[in-house]
């Protein structure tokens, strides 16, 4: 690698200055517009589900399991498949990681923008998302990764700083507040017998604990990464009306 490739490299890692503080709270609006509204949340939910089957995907790793694959559905389901044993701790928190993964990417990139690492949340979305294509075993999953992949790098590479910074802040956002959102949905269906095999049921077969005690430990969670990730978006606009 060449010295300018190095400095380039660490170059992600420096501080952006922070666009205006009316910037985070104006991001904030329109992403939860976004999830509430029932049309667009349709359409953005296809990257909640890539967040969710990632998470699913990287506990597996992590819990020693073997990740065969990542599918996509155009209902903006999805299904993350691994081998290994079927129950014990490396499957239950496979089964957990889902819907958290979207709260938990949103307070690591709430943490970034806190920080001014702009550019190394830009970075950091990038490889995700190609770490999820690889893993893709369907046509739509990668045309839905391709598709977001597409967005990030258009704005990453073409906008300007303004742009930019807007962007990161909507995705920040959208991210903290879609992952509430599913919570709420997957008791709706499990309430009309739409989601028995549920990561909900799927944890309660796992661990005897009943499946309705799960949905409230994920929304709980959820809550509270909202609420983490809102105090460090926001705390610029409350020392700027301090």
């Amino acid at each position: 690698m060449e010295l300018t490739d190095a400095i380039g490299i660490w170059r992600l890692f420096d501080t952006q200055a922070p666009p205006p503080p009316a910037v985070a709270l104006v991001a904030g609006v329109a992403a939860l517009a976004l999830v509430l509204a029932r049309r667009p949340w349709r359409l953005a939910r296809h990257v909640i589900t890539i967040v969710h089957e990632a998470g699913h995907a990287l506990l597996a790793v992590l819990s020693g399991r073997r990740l065969r694959g990542i599918r996509l559905h155009s209902d903006t389901s999805g299904v993350t498949v691994s081998r290994g044993k079927p129950t014990g701790p490396g499957m239950v928190l496979t089964t957990f990681a889902g819907y958290p993964a979207p709260a938990l990417l949103g307070v690591a990139f709430a943490s970034l923008l806190a920080a001014g690492r702009m550019a190394a949340l830009l970075t950091i979305a990038a490889v995700l998302l190609l770490g999820v294509l690889v893993m893709v075993r369907n046509a739509y999953g990668v045309f839905a990764v391709v598709t977001v992949a597409a967005v990030l790098a258009v704005v990453a590479l073409v906008a300007p700083p303004g742009v930019q910074g807007v962007f990161v802040y909507l995705m920040t956002w959208f991210l903290l507040f879609g992952a509430v959102r599913p919570v709420f949905e997957l008791q709706a269906k499990r309430r009309r017998g739409a989601a028995r095999d549920s990561d909900a049921d799927q944890l309660a077969r796992l661990t005897g604990m009943p499946a309705l005690l799960w949905v409230l430990i994920l929304g709980v969670l959820a809550v509270c990464c909202l609420v983490v990730g809102t105090v460090l978006l926001l705390e610029p606009v409350a020392a700027l009306t301090a």
